[in-house]
Order: C-alpha cells, then structure tokens, then sequence
C-alpha cells in the first residue's frame, strides 16, 4: 500500500480547515490533493483531534500484533493435534 505524503496530523489539520468556514476547492488547490482524497480522509478522520488519532494507531498496532499471536498460536494447536491424532 502506498504511503501518504501527508502525516495524520497534517491530514487532521488540513479538516479542520475546512470546518473553520474554508471552501473544500481552495483548501485542496492549496495542498495539491483532490476532492475524493479529501473526502476520504473527512470519512476516515472526520471529527478527531492529534491525539485521538495517535491513540487510534496504537491500538491498531496492538491488535495486528494480538492478531499474529493468535495465528501462531492456531497453527501450533493444529500441529499437535494432528501429532496426537496419528499416535493414537
């Protein structure tokens, strides 16, 4: 996935732009972004502030790596039981 060449802040910034009374047209002319790019960050970021978001991707990290823990720990269960089941 591609990255963005704005940081979350920055995107979070430049919405409350835009809530502050500026016309959506300017503020992407000014940033050189385009109108869906700018609605989808409003849908996605829409409404929180710096540290909301920082406290977002925390917990998005922690799941991921809760996510491989389990992963591992399936795969593992199905090994020994498929070596159980062949002993018996």
């Amino acid at each position: 996935m591609r990255r963005s060449r704005f940081t979350e802040t920055q995107i979070v910034s430049i919405l409350k732009e835009a809530e502050a009374g500026e016309t959506v047209k300017e503020i992407c002319r000014r940033h050189g972004i385009s109108d869906a790019t700018f609605y989808n960050w409003k849908s996605r970021y829409g409404g929180m502030s710096a540290s909301e978001l920082k406290r977002l991707k925390e917990l998005e990290s922690e799941l991921s790596q809760y996510k491989k823990m389990y992963a591992e720990l399936a795969r593992e269960n199905y090994a020994l039981k498929a070596l159980i089941e062949k002993k018996y």
